[in-house]
């Protein structure tokens, strides 16, 4: 790479990353905010969740047509779009008066967040050499979307209002939107492919194997996920006890940060590992673990539950990137992006309806006992899926000659 290369390689990886944030911020604020509207609304938890279902599933269903239009137009350009759209959306959501009006802006702003996961992901594999490391990094950033959602919506929320929990942030987004273009005008960022990675290329009769047991497994971390997420502030408001730092919003989102935070750090370190070890190996372990920390996670409170959930959610996040390092491996370069919109229909649109698996399971039981075990085996046909996957050889980046 020149240096110039370099440069654009390391602009595109920071806005990559902090695009990963954004894009998980506006659902988790949300779940941390819901507890207050049940009150404000009148409505039950299952039905303020409900409010959200729509935004969910457009935000991965609509991922193949930005895809799309990113493989026809410009990355970059898609981008800059996803930056105004969500912050816009997140500002309008502060400003509604009622449910019908949250639940059209929450779907705007699902529809416009939906750019980000084909579109960003596909971009920066093609900036990076060390694909595995750079995912594993931006995945980092995606989880650290959850941990500041929480914070700031349980700061914000007691000191100001739960509107200022999405008209703040919302601003943020904005702003860098206006960075993002100045300096791709300037072309400083740009789409040129710099990344000289080249591609293990499987043999045709795996293609088909490999395509459906992925839909399969990223169903399945797609589902875990969407309905952990709004789950995790009510679980840990009525188990927790004595260890929510105090009574209000803010104690419950400063233990979901730290979970998310966590989880962080296990993406990251299986990020590293995508570079250095089998996929399907790393995957299979991932889905192997959150068996029986689901089951466990179905009877316990207290201390032990946040144990539980810091390793259940750190396995789920850790699959993530093997995941999107085995899209990008086996993607045509020229498809990449409409390639990881095709897998965000089920990691983000089909498994969106995860949010409304979580509202009703709770609406009907009065608890979460049974949600942990619907989980639980989710979590084992993911990992009996996996072992359908190729053997490979060991990924290894090659500069091409």
């Amino acid at each position: 790479m020149s240096v110039e290369q370099q440069a654009s390689a390391r602009w595109s990886l920071g806005f990559s990353c902090v695009g990963h944030t954004y894009s998980h911020l506006f659902a988790p604020i949300f779940f941390v905010v819901a507890l207050m509207l049940e009150a404000e609304f009148n409505l039950t938890h299952g039905e303020v969740i409900s409010l959200i279902v729509v935004g969910n599933v457009l935000f991965g269903v609509g991922a193949p047509f930005a895809g799309w239009i990113s493989d026809r137009w410009s990355a970059s350009g898609m981008i800059g779009v996803y930056f105004f759209g969500v912050g816009i959306g997140m500002i309008l959501t502060g400003l509604t008066s009622g449910p019908f009006q949250l639940l059209l802006t929450l779907t705007f702003t699902g529809l416009f967040g939906s750019i980000y996961h084909p579109v960003g992901f596909a971009w920066l594999v093609s900036q990076v050499e060390k694909r595995g490391a750079a995912l594993g990094l931006n995945g980092v950033f995606g989880t650290i979307g959850p941990s500041v959602a929480a914070i700031t919506a349980g700061v914000l929320t007691d000191l100001i209002s739960w509107r200022a929990a999405f008209i703040v942030p919302g601003f943020v987004i904005v702003l860098t939107g206006v960075v993002f273009w100045i300096l791709r005008a300037r072309g400083i960022i740009h789409d040129a492919e710099t990344s000289t990675y080249v591609d293990h290329k499987p043999a045709k009769g795996e293609i088909i194997r490999i395509i459906m047991v992925l839909a399969v497994t990223m169903l399945c971390t797609g589902l875990i996920y969407q309905t952990t997420s709004p789950a995790l502030p009510k679980v840990f408001s009525e188990r927790l006890g004595d260890l929510i730092i105090d009574g209000g919003v803010f104690g419950v989102g400063a233990m979901v940060a730290l979970v998310y935070v966590v989880a962080g750090a296990a993406q990251l370190i299986v990020g590293r590992m995508c570079d250095k070890y089998p996929l399907k190996t790393l995957y299979i372990i991932a889905f192997v673990v959150q068996i029986p920390v689901m089951m466990l996670a179905a009877q316990l409170g207290g201390g032990g539950l946040l144990f539980i959930t810091l390793l259940m959610v750190s396995a789920n996040q850790a699959a993530l990137p093997v995941e999107n390092t085995l899209v990008a491996r086996y993607a045509p370069k020229d498809w990449r992006a409409l390639a990881f919109g095709l897998k965000f229909i089920l990691a983000f649109g089909i498994s969106g309806l995860g949010a409304l698996l979580e509202g009703q399971l709770y609406d009907l039981t009065g608890g979460f006992y049974w949600m942990f075990v619907v989980l639980a085996c989710i979590a084992t046909v993911g990992f009996v899926s996996g072992w359908l996957l190729p053997s490979e050889p060991k990924p290894q980046a090659q500069v091409a000659e």
